[in-house]
Order: structure tokens, then C-alpha cells, then sequence
């Protein structure tokens, strides 16, 4: 099931429609990702750049220098696991690992933006971020997609994907904004119970939609 919301209309700031995701741990919401990318749109992957500015040099150097050499991997890599387990228990670390590396993220961000601006084949531009209410990042969508997706579905999938029980993934949600605050600000509702041929339907209409507001077709 599709709902949709004109509650917002974010005025276009860029020559393309971006469209954010939101949605619980475990939601899907890289499976929504998945299925707009392979519609031709550009994913910005806020996960993947917050890897990648892990491993920059100045950011892993501060990053020893905070919670010492036990971090880095044999490989001379961030051990993110245990980077997780050091600063997923207390607010403050969270605040202090993301003013390190969220600059970053937004840089790599604009960089990408940038580059796909003037490809007539990029219909639109995705942010898959966790973050998207919290670091205000969903005011830059001319639509957002909020996915609904039943807590034991989710619970299975993040057990299945990470090793991490319910708690943990109560926990971390609580470092997040409530699922109600995300469903809030959406324009679009997809329900997403698990199977991935409706799930492509509902994420294939959606995006119809968004192009045919923004004046644009979809040719998928």
C-alpha cells in the first residue's frame, strides 16, 4: 500500500528531484534504495561516505587519538564494530563522531550531486541516510518515503544482517527520531511486509509521482 502526503512541498533547489528514505532499523530502507537506483536515480549512500571518511587519514588519526589504537584493524582499517560499542552508549560520543565525520559526509555528498547535476539520464537524486530528520538533511527533499515496515520483520532482518539483538537495536533506535516524527514529515507511505516484487511496485509509483510533480516522466 502507497499513502501520500502533501503536507511538504520543498521548492526545488537543484535541477533534479531528491528524494530522501526513512524508516526504522531493519526497515528496508537500502531495498527501497536498491529499487530507485535501478530505476536510473543517483543513490547517495550516507552510510557508505561515513565509511569511507573513517578510513581517511586525518579522521582515523583523531579517531586513535580519542579511543586509542584498539580501533584499527590489522589492515590498518577502523574496526567499526568496535568503534560502535565505544560510542553507541552515550549521546555526547555520538555528538562528538559526528562532528568529526559528518563534515565530510556532506562534502562527499555535494561532490556527487554535483557531478550527476547536468546527466539528463539521472531522473533523480536519493539520500539513504539514517540521519535524514535529525541533521535536518530532509529539508533539502522535494519528497520523502517513510517505510512502514512490521517490528518483527525488522528484528529478523537485523538479527539476521548484524548479529544485533532486540536491545540493540532499541537502543540505537533511541539515538534516533521516533518512528512517528518520520512518518510525519513524509510525503509518501510505502508498506513494506517483505516481499520484493511488491515492494518494487509501491517504490516504482512512487517515484512516478515525484517525477510527474517535478514535470518530469518516468520512463522505466
Amino acid at each position: 500500500m502507497v499513502e501520500t502526503s502533501d503536507a511538504r512541498n520543498a521548492p526545488a533547489k537543484y535541477p533534479k528531484p531528491i528524494i530522501g528514505i526513512v524508516g526504522g532499523i531493519g526497515a528496508g530502507k537500502s531495498s527501497v534504495a536498491h529499487e530507485l537506483e535501478k530505476a536510473g536515480c543517483v543513490v547517495i549512500d550516507s552510510d557508505r561516505l561515513a565509511h569511507q571518511a573513517l578510513d581517511e587519514p586525518a579522521i582515523r588519526s583523531e579517531l586513535t587519538k580519542w579511543y586509542g589504537p584498539e580501533i584499527i584493524t590489522p589492515a590498518d582499517k577502523i574496526n567499526r564494530r568496535k568503534l560502535g560499542s565505544l560510542v553507541f552508549r552515550n549521546s555526547e560520543e555520538i555528538k562528538r563522531l559526528n562532528s568529526l565525520v559528518h563534515p565530510r559526509v556532506e562534502q562527499l555528498r555535494h561532490e556527487i550531486m554535483e557531478l550527476v547535476r547536468g546527466k539528463a539520464a539521472v531522473p533523480a537524486v536519493v539520500l539513504d541516510s539514517p540521519l535524514l530528520l535529525e541533521s535536518g538533511l530532509y529539508r533539502q527533499c522535494d519528497a520523502i518515503i517513510f517505510l512502514d515496515t512490521p517490528v518483527g520483520i525488522r528484528r529478523k532482518r537485523v538479527m539476521e544482517s548484524r548479529g544485533w539483538d532486540f536491545a540493540e537495536v532499541a537502543r540505537r533506535e533511541n539515538f534516533q527520531a521516533p518512528l512517528d516524527k518520520k512518518r510525519e514529515i513524509a510525503d509518501h507511505i510505502i508498506s513494506n511486509g517483505g516481499e520484493p516484487a511488491l515492494l518494487g511496485n509501491q517504490v516504482r509509483e512512487v517515484l512516478t509521482t515525484v517525477l510527474a510533480r517535478f514535470g518530469r516522466i518516468y520512463k522505466g
